[in-house]
């Protein structure tokens, strides 16, 4: 097939710490490769497809596009929209009573004279690409969609490394590295950590990982208070290790009575089906979104951990932290940029040829950087709770490892 003469870019799901990176670096690779392909980014995610909203990428934009490296978050903005759920794009007047949303969507791209349409997000965003490319190859309109994995869990089949994870855990470490300094602010202190995942702990356990990196690089004067013991990881919870409540109670009541304090990890995806069991059994409507997704942030898992260990452990004080917001909306660092180009650089080599997928390291193809059939993209996989690090770290504070969980998505 001949070359694009025109490609769109869209971000959309929830924010994670590479849109910027990768809306630069596709732009980028563009005008290094082929300025005359014209760049359009619509606004809003699938919002701004629907609506045909969208920002021309002119010269200027070209030549400081390096600047969207420096900046967490997506300029050219998010929305959580399914192409698939016609009755959510009608109630919020993406698309009129009687139109299907991919046929609207089909139909704005030829409008706009687009060939590639590049997607940047996390499972949904891409089981909507998915649905979107299924959709323009049954009905002939000859386009390409091509996808980058962004989600900050990193739980993308069959994907070893979404952009933006890493980052993600370096940055959520950051923020508890002042939180935990809380624990001198009251005699017998619980603080709680929670990490986003929704159904991965990968990043909890990332997390953890990074935080101890910081304490291992630390100075410290137990002669006066100020010991690794007290600002130290103590408990990590994650949706695939079963949690005896009881046991780690005791353990972590050890610890309170010793140190003064105790410092939990846990995944906002932990826990969430007694959560829900407990709502329902008292008559409480679940909140969920357009994706039929709990809605964490309703559900409150970290203070529902909080409350389950607080009385157990003869906390004085609970303090619940979640550092999602601040971990996700932060720039790229080194190491998420190297990958965010290298993915980028592939994307726009796969549009050239007009080769559809989602570019990543293929689990199931000795992690080959190449673009991953639509149909094998899904979400919800699993943090391996058997991951040498991992297993390291529950070792190294103390805590014995559950068994393996299945986690439901």
């Amino acid at each position: 097939m001949n070359k694009p003469k025109k490609v769109a870019i869209l971000t959309a799901g929830g924010l994670a710490p590479c849109l910027n990176s990768a809306i630069g670096s596709l732009i980028e690779r563009y005008t290094e490769i082929d300025p005359s392909i014209e760049i359009i980014c619509y606004r809003s995610g699938y919002k701004g497809l629907l609506l045909g909203d969208s920002y021309a990428v002119t010269p200027e934009v070209r030549a400081k596009a390096s600047l969207l490296h420096r900046f967490g978050g997506s300029v050219i903005g998010n929305s959580r929209v399914k192409l698939t759920n016609v009755k959510d794009c009608v109630k919020r007047g993406l698309v009129q009573e009687g139109e299907d949303p991919q046929k609207v969507a089909a139909d704005q791209l030829v409008k706009d004279g687009v060939d590639v349409l590049h997607t940047i997000g996390g499972d949904d965003t891409n089981t909507a690409a998915a649905d979107l490319a299924a959709f323009l190859a049954q009905n002939n309109y000859g386009l390409t969609v091509i996808g980058l994995p962004k989600t900050v869990d990193n739980d993308v089949f069959p994907i070893k490394q979404s952009l933006g994870a890493w980052t993600a855990a370096e940055q959520g470490a950051r923020y508890f590295w002042n939180v935990v300094a809380e624990n001198n602010a009251n005699p017998r202190m619980l603080i709680v950590h929670e990490v986003m995942g929704r159904s991965c702990g990968w990043l909890t356990a990332a997390t953890a990982v990074e935080y101890r990196k910081m304490l291992d690089r630390a100075e410290w004067l137990p002669e006066l208070g100020l010991s690794r013991e007290s600002y130290e990881v103590h408990g990590v919870f994650i949706p695939e290790m079963a949690i005896d409540i009881a046991a780690e109670a005791a353990r972590l009541r050890a610890v309170m009575d010793k140190v003064d304090c105790v410092n939990i990890f846990v995944s906002e995806g932990a826990g969430v089906e007694s959560i829900v069991a407990e709502m329902q059994a008292k008559g409480q409507e679940v909140p969920r979104d357009a994706f039929g997704h709990v809605k964490l942030d309703a559900v409150n898992p970290g203070k529902w951990f909080g409350d389950q260990f607080a009385q157990m452990l003869g906390a004085e004080k609970t303090l619940v932290q979640k550092s999602g917001y601040f971990a996700r909306a932060s720039a790229s660092n080194a190491e998420d940029v190297r990958l965010i180009k290298s993915c980028a650089d592939l994307a726009v080599e796969c549009a050239l040829r007009r080769e559809a997928g989602v570019i990543g390291h293929d689990d199931d193809n000795n992690f080959v950087l190449r673009a991953i059939e639509f149909p094998r993209i899904k979400g919800g996989k699993p943090f391996n709770i058997d991951t040498p690090w991992f297993t390291q770290t529950l070792a190294e504070i103390g805590q014995p490892k559950g068994a393996k969980v299945s986690v439901g998505h």
